[in-house]
């Protein structure tokens, strides 16, 4: 496969692929909260690897502490994320999602997490790690034409 024909092929099924996400639904236990994508990803911290600081919150999505701090206040006030004082250093604030609500959650990315364990799966670790630097070099060079 030539670049060019990599191009073409990507070009086509980029769309496809993130039009297919979009329509992964809120779960109904989730319906009622104004969640957006960007909140996909803050769960997705605090499912896989547990409960988190702001500060590590931040620094994993790429974003400034206030505006970690700003998502975590609206998803605490509904209920639907837990912050309890850091017992190792009170200053601190450990964020986790709240028990009722794990489940919905989820269920609302299990559907992509699994489609990417079955297309990452059958490759190496060598081939893995070049697919997701692949994809975000391609990320980069979108956000570096704007």
């Amino acid at each position: 496969m030539t670049v060019d024909d990599g191009i073409r092929t990507l070009l086509l099924l980029m769309p496809r692929m993130v039009g297919r996400a979009k329509k992964i639904k809120v779960p109904p236990e989730l319906s009622g909260f104004n969640l957006a994508p960007r909140h996909l990803s803050l769960f997705s911290y605090l499912l896989f690897d547990g409960p988190l600081t702001v500060n590590d919150l931040a620094a994993r999505l790429e974003v400034a502490p206030a505006t970690v701090s700003l998502m975590i206040s609206d998803l605490g006030r509904q209920g639907i994320l837990d912050r309890t004082p850091d017992e190792a250093d009170r200053r601190r604030t450990i964020v986790s999602i709240a028990p009722a609500h794990r489940p919905a959650i989820h269920t609302w990315l299990a559907r992509g997490a699994t489609a990417w364990r079955t297309a990452l799966a059958p490759l190496t670790p060598t081939d893995r790690a070049l697919f997701v630097r692949t994809l975000a070099a391609y990320e980069s060079a979108l956000s570096d034409e704007t």
